[in-house]
This record gives C-alpha cells, sequence and structure tokens, in this order.
C-alpha cells in the first residue's frame, strides 16, 4: 500500500511541475485570492476609499467623488481578471480530474478482468473436486461473462437523468 501512496504523491506532484507558467501563475492568483485575508482587504480598502471621497476625513481632498466612478473602473477589471484566473486554474484542475477518472476507469477495468478470471480458475477447480453447487451456478455464470461495458454506458445514460 505504501508504494501505491507514494506512487499517487508522485504523479501529483509531477502534475504540479508541470504546469505551465500561465497556470502557475494564476493558481498563486486564485491561492492569494481564495482566502478571507483578501476579503477583509477589500472591506478596508472600500471602507477608507468611501471615508476619503465623502470628504469625512479633514485636510484630504476626494479624488474620486460619490459615485466613485474610478473605484468601480478598479473593481470591474479586478472582477474580469479574477474570473479569467478562476477559469484558468478550474480548467487545469478538471483536466488533472479527468486524467484521475480515465486512470480509475483503467484499473477498474483490469480489476474486473483479474476477477473474472480467478472466477473461471474458481470454478474449474470447484468442477474438478466435485463441488459444483447448483443454487449459485447461474449467477457465477454472470459473473464470469466478459463485461460490455459499452453496453453499461447505454444502460446508465438510459436511467441517468439529463442534466
Amino acid at each position: 500500500m505504501g508504494n501505491n501512496v507514494d506512487l499517487i504523491a508522485r504523479l501529483e506532484h509531477e502534475a504540479l511541475h508541470d504546469r505551465s507558467t500561465g497556470e502557475k501563475i494564476s493558481d498563486s492568483i486564485t491561492h492569494v485570492t481564495g482566502n478571507i485575508g483578501f476579503v477583509v482587504f477589500h472591506v478596508l480598502l472600500f471602507g477608507v476609499w468611501a471615508v476619503v471621497n465623502t470628504g469625512m476625513l479633514p485636510g484630504v481632498a476626494p479624488f474620486d467623488p460619490f459615485p466613485f466612478g474610478i473605484l468601480t473602473l478598479i473593481v470591474s477589471a479586478e472582477g474580469v481578471f479574477l474570473a479569467i484566473f478562476i477559469l484558468i486554474s478550474q480548467n487545469r484542475m478538471s483536466r488533472q480530474s479527468d486524467r484521475r477518472a480515465h486512470l480509475a476507469l483503467q484499473v477498474s477495468m483490469l480489476a474486473e478482468q483479474e476477477l473474472t478470471m480467478l472466477l473461471r480458475m474458481q470454478k474449474r477447480t470447484a468442477e474438478h473436486l466435485g463441488v459444483a453447487p447448483d443454487d449459485i451456478r447461474d449467477q457465477a455464470e454472470q459473473m464470469m461473462a466478459a463485461t460490455d461495458v459499452e453496453m453499461l454506458v447505454e444502460d446508465l445514460e438510459a436511467k441517468l437523468p439529463e442534466v
């Protein structure tokens, strides 16, 4: 089990290392902006901006009077860039998730083939020893049959709700 954990950790490290420069920058930005400190910073910034630009701070002339056009421009631009960085990070994570899902499917299919082979060997052994109980023969035959993945996909698509 330790080897599997080490392998998974190595694959995750490789995936992080193989990110493009843009993905690394995007991940760093989303990491910094995706926490409560970023929210607190903005609340304080907006509060100070409002106090300064409504003339509530003596000796400081407002530079962006209400309705705060400059602040609106800055916040809008920041929102656009943050959305783009988040989408870049999500696209990378989605590709990584797809790779993991494909790997899990491949491992599951290999395990199914191995189990089918073991069932066939066990059936032959039981028949050789004359210990083939009739009450589970039908179930055993179904389990030993090769899994038709395409039929399973069609069955799932027919039964799952549409999104």
